[in-house]
């Protein structure tokens, strides 16, 4: 994947520490900011805010930080 393509839509932990090693070689994507993402065959809802990452499944209960009036909760 191309660093403008993560500038963009993805981060990454080149050299995680422990106990975080397992990120190393992985991308994540912001929801948010592409076309679709799916878990098990759900269209996730991007989390509010321009922060966070965070990927809201039916399964997962609010509330969750990122909107309006959330920053610090």
């Amino acid at each position: 994947m191309g660093s403008d393509i993560r500038a963009l839509a993805a981060w990454s932990y080149p050299d995680p520490r422990p106990p975080c090693a397992d990120l190393a070689d992985h991308v994540a994507f912001y929801a948010g900011r592409v076309d679709r993402c799916a878990v098990d065959g759900y269209t996730v809802q991007p989390q509010e805010g321009d922060f966070y990452g965070g990927w809201i499944t039916p399964e997962i209960r609010g509330p969750f930080k990122g909107g309006a009036q959330t920053h610090g909760r």
